[in-house]
């Protein structure tokens, strides 16, 4: 047995037929079942659309938060506080700088992020907790 088949083993991955599925709880089964009969779709056809889409949000996840760790302290604050929809001047106020201060932070932290504008900002990191910075 192959290493990688070895350590997919051990983590309950199991083979049927050329193809391979992950052993799922009683719960979990259910529920698939019961989405795949509401969208009149195979149970395995729709297991394997959600763990792509999964797959795909994690990645993503994954880079954005790279791209976090990238930031500066004060463009990490500055993001975050735009994501809670604080303006440039309210953010200026509340961090004792000049508003120019927080454009120039908000444009670094876009360049980072390779969006193009707060609105893309928001929606990006829309899922994330910011609630430390209140």
């Amino acid at each position: 047995m192959k290493l990688w088949e070895s350590l997919l083993s051990r983590l309950g991955y199991r083979g049927a037929k050329g193809r391979r599925y992950f052993e799922l709880d009683e719960s979990l089964h259910m529920a698939l079942v019961a989405l795949a009969e509401r969208e009149q779709r195979p149970a395995q056809e729709l297991q394997a659309d959600l763990l792509r889409t999964a797959l795909a949000q994690r990645q993503t996840h994954g880079e954005l938060y790279e791209r976090w760790q990238s930031l500066s302290p004060r463009e990490q604050e500055v993001s975050a506080l735009t994501c809670r929809g604080y303006t440039n001047r309210q953010m200026a106020a509340r961090l004792g700088v000049a508003e120019e201060t927080v454009k120039t932070h908000v444009r670094n932290a876009l360049v980072k992020f390779n969006l193009h504008g707060k609105g893309e900002l928001r929606v990006a990191l829309g899922e994330w907790d910011f609630s430390e910075w209140e």
